[in-house]
């Protein structure tokens, strides 16, 4: 008995000895706050368990050497397994889980362009969020960019620019494209040079969400967000592994195949992977010898590491890689040119960005940020013979400290912003080389004064190289009575400096259709930069009526003043024909208002938009304006609807709509009101779908309304382009997802 009771304390003591104790902390994957209550336990047989605590913290006693399973659980998020080996290189590290929120939970939606991680019902600003779930269905319905999601936000207006390259420009509150600034995770990649050409040529797939900021946000982000700041987010991996492929044909025999791979192997190491090809044919639509769909070739590369060293320590480091053929014009020239058929556009991309963020948290009440890009963009334009090219390299450093002191959340921080042109050797155009550097500093506060009261202040001071100092101040108030109500207003400065890229497409006359590089002169010494003053007033409720009913109703108003706005200015003798930029002689003033309702019942979704804006060029310091009263290619009316029903994992339908009306185009002359329709059905067949969209239903098409294109088939002109293009669009994608 006693020789038993010996090899019993041996094989215990064994035990104990090859057992160890596992310290763990659990947070929130995307506001990083600690989760308290999360289960964690074994996959082994007698399982073993634990919670976390307030501080989100727990500790698993007695875990064998070797091989271990966890799983981890809470309601309202994703669950999390994984496998680590013990005993651990460092016995008292803590291992860090990260648990995603499910889809349950996107009332907790996540802005991270304002850089405070708030919930988006707790900002002082308006901000507009379409989701990972949008993105989803996005990515096989219109695979190929985002503009068609965009688009069907009332505020939001697409054009197209060019009827060569099929490019399109976003316009908020009616006002320039130029005005609206657009980001890819926090970060400006395109502006300038390489902002002119394809920037909405970003897939859905690659993207977690899209925020849009309406009004003035020029504090953390630079003058250049004068109507408004689109912020694209990359997704980032969750707790199970991903794989989404999605193969996409169209009438106009456009082919898409993207993928998407997401996993994250342990708590310290996570990768993303998306990877596109588009590759399109020049299609002559409206069979007047002018393609309508340009030709496109385009290849995407965009991985993305995730590393968590520590509970402190975050870096995420990205590179992205697009190279692209377009190609439009005389669809008889692009096969092969002959006798007076030799009229093509074409364009060949290259981009190339890395990207980086560090943060480092001191405590769970301050973080400092360290984030940076640098990009470098190749094109090279030949049109109608004229060779044209030119290279930029741009670059965005910044460093930011976030705290949180009572009532106050602060944002501090300096950042650096460089933009480097060069010409090609061979280019005879008179586009002169140029290197801006901006150096800022900014300062936001945001305020709780109580309970129902939040006021946030932000100071920005900027210093261009070329174009001197620019101060802007804004000012921002949230009060949400209860619940169901809030009202914001903000008012806020900005400004745009000169750049020659840029302010291309804000032509001043009908001329628009000769505004190319061959005819455009270097930057005027005396050019003054573009100042703005914004106003936004939005007062929203959103509320649940009974157990199945989600009701959002929203109402804005907005007034923005932009002073000295630089325009395009080009000569009509065609033997000295010369494109200058200037500052106009007027003002622009954009007033408008910006309704929708938004419904939610079970399966159910509905929206309805309205958006009206006045958006004018009025006369400054005494000169008589006689004419462009209006604001070119700013619809005053618009209607948009969306209709969705959803049975879950088999079928999907979606019906999409807008009512264009009141728009005027050059010399004060207005066109034709039009309705665009769009229908779309999923079904769903386990890992696999399939989705058939039809753009464009009834075939609205310009030329209905008059030619557009006019002059000698060896040099025409492209009327001003306000309406569809390429008719009716009929799509059909195989999507496969594995979890």
């Amino acid at each position: 008995m006693k020789n038993v009771l010996i090899i019993g304390i041996t094989l215990l003591l064994t035990h104990l000895a090859q057992a160890q104790s596992l310290h763990l902390r659990v947070e929130d994957s995307v506001t990083h706050a600690p989760l308290s209550g999360v289960t964690i336990r074994t996959s082994a047989e007698p399982p073993t368990g634990t919670t976390t605590d307030a501080q989100g913290q727990a500790q698993l006693a007695s875990l064998p050497n070797g091989p271990n399973q966890l799983i981890v659980t809470l309601v309202g998020y994703q669950p999390y397994r994984f496998r680590l080996t013990l005993p651990l290189a460092s016995p008292d590290s803590v291992v860090l889980i990260e648990l995603a929120p499910t889809e349950a939970a996107l009332e907790e939606v996540t802005v991270t362009a304002t850089r405070s991680n708030s919930r988006l019902e707790d900002l002082p600003i308006k901000v507009e969020v379409l989701g990972l779930e949008e993105m989803d269905e996005e990515s096989a319905v219109v695979p190929g960019n985002v503009a068609s999601i965009l688009g069907d936000i009332s505020i939001i207006h697409i054009q197209r620019t060019s009827l060569t390259t099929g490019n399109q420009s976003i316009r908020m509150q009616g006002l320039d494209p130029k005005y609206t600034q657009i980001l890819r995770d926090g970060l400006p990649l395109y502006e300038g040079f390489s902002g002119n050409l394809g920037v909405l040529q970003i897939p859905p797939l690659d993207l977690k969400q899209v925020e849009v900021i309406k009004g003035s946000a020029s504090t953390l982000y630079g003058g250049g967000a004068i109507g408004g700041l689109i912020n694209l987010v990359s997704r980032q991996p969750g707790a199970e592994p991903e794989l989404t492929m999605v193969l996409n044909r169209s009438n106009l025999r456009e082919t898409n195949l993207n993928a998407y791979y997401a996993r994250q192997y342990n708590p310290k190491t996570g990768l993303t992977v998306f990877a596109g090809l588009t590759n399109q044919p020049a299609v002559d639509v409206n069979q007047d010898g002018f393609s309508d769909a340009p030709l496109i070739h385009q290849v995407t590369v965009h991985p993305r590491l995730f590393l968590t060293p520590s509970t402190r320590n975050r870096l995420n480091l990205g590179y992205t890689f697009i190279t692209e053929k377009r190609s439009g014009g005389d669809v008889t020239a692009l096969k092969q040119p002959e006798g007076l058929h030799t009229y093509v556009v074409s364009n060949t991309i290259q981009r190339h960005s890395a990207d980086a963020t560090f943060d480092h948290r001191f405590s769970e009440k301050h973080t400092f940020t360290g984030r940076g890009t640098l990009s470098f963009f190749d094109r090279t334009e030949v049109n109608n013979g004229f060779h044209f090219s030119g290279r930029q390299l741009s670059g965005y450093f910044e460093a930011a400290d976030y705290s949180q002191r009572g009532a106050h959340a602060l944002v501090a921080g300096a950042n650096l912003t460089l933009e480097h042109f060069r010409k090609g050797a061979s280019d005879s155009s008179r586009i002169s080389d140029f290197t801006y550097n901006t150096v800022g500093l900014f300062l936001q506060d945001d305020w709780r004064a109580g309970n129902k009261v939040t006021l946030q202040g932000g100071l920005r001071l900027d210093h261009h190289t070329v174009f001197g100092n620019f101060f802007l101040p804004r000012l921002s108030v949230l009060i949400k009575p209860n619940e169901q109500w809030s009202v914001r207003t903000s008012v806020g400065t900005g400004y745009k400096t000169p750049n020659i890229f840029a302010n291309l497409t804000a032509a001043d006359s009908r001329t628009q259709s000769r505004l190319s590089y061959r005819y455009l002169l270097p930057l005027r010494a005396n050019l003054k930069s573009e100042r703005s003053v914004g106003l936004n007033l939005d007062v929203a409720y959103k509320s649940t009526l009974g157990e199945h009913l989600t009701v959002q109703l929203d109402q804005a108003f907005y007034y923005t003043f932009i002073s000295n706005p630089i325009v395009a200015l080009s000569t009509d003798t065609t033997a000295n024909r010369r494109t200058l930029l200037q500052n106009a002689n007027y003002d622009l003033r954009s007033v408008g208002t910006d309704t929708y309702l938004r419904l939610e019942y079970d399966e159910i979704e509905f929206y309805l938009g309205y958006n009206h804006t006045l958006a004018r060029r009025q006369a400054a310091n005494g000169t008589n304006l006689s004419e462009n009263t209006y604001v070119p290619f700013s619809p005053q009316d618009k209607f948009s609807l969306t209709l969705a029903y959803h049975i879950p994992e088999k079928w999907r339908f979606g019906i999409e709509s807008s009512w264009v009306g009141n728009q005027y185009v050059y010399d004060n002359r207005r066109v034709a009101n039009y309705w665009f329709w769009a229908a779309a059905i999923e079904r769903m067949l386990g890992h696999f779908s399939l989705i058939l969209n039809a753009e464009n239903i009834f075939n609205i098409q310009q030329l209905k309304y008059g030619p557009v294109v006019t002059g000698p088939i060896n040099n025409p002109t492209v009327q001003p382009l306000w309406a569809p293009q390429e008719g009716r669009i009929v799509n059909l994608a195989i999507k496969y997802k594995w979890h």
